[in-house]
């Protein structure tokens, strides 16, 4: 039995949840569509890999990554004032998009796309937040792998899974 390692093709059930609330889960990953990726090159948090190291098919796991090695601190940089006239489409502010916690997609000056969450209404302004939706969280993770094979040639060489439950060409 393959044990998760570089170049394996890890799939895996997990559920995400804050550290201090592990009865609220954040994010669910069921059986029926498990998480699956190529181990070692860099997809996930460099934490989230080196607790996986070594575990094989039918392994639970459980543990913790603290805030400052998941998605780091909350950036007070990362809250952003953007005029009203940014909102708008053909002259018209689009209102029905400007709520309180609705997140829009977004390009900086460098046409990177961004997600951003609005937290703030001003009357000539709004209030976007950048940071990471999980930045300023410890995370706790439990779940189960399902299994574990070898990477094909290809899948090493584009850095990515194919097939099931991976990137389709």
């Amino acid at each position: 039995m393959l044990t998760i390692s570089e170049n394996k093709v890890v799939r895996l059930t997990y559920e995400l949840s804050e550290d201090s609330k592990k009865d609220e889960v954040i994010e669910k990953v069921d059986a029926d569509q498990p998480a699956t990726f190529l181990f070692g090159v860099g997809g996930l948090l460099p934490e989230f890999e080196e607790n996986l190291f070594g575990l094989k098919q039918g392994d639970s796991f459980k543990f913790s990554i603290a805030s400052e090695n998941a998605y780091g601190p909350l950036d007070p940089n990362a809250l952003v004032d953007i005029p009203k006239e940014a909102f708008t489409i053909d002259g018209k502010l689009q209102e029905d998009m400007l709520q309180v916690g609705s997140i829009l997609p977004m390009r900086d000056n460098e046409d990177n796309f961004l997600q951003g969450r609005i937290v703030e209404l001003k009357d000539d302004a709004v209030i976007m937040d950048f940071n990471h939706p999980l930045a300023g969280k410890d995370l706790y993770f439990k779940g189960t792998i399902i299994d574990v094979r070898e990477a094909t040639a290809e899948e090493i060489s584009h850095g990515h899974v194919h097939g099931e439950g991976g990137h389709h060409h």
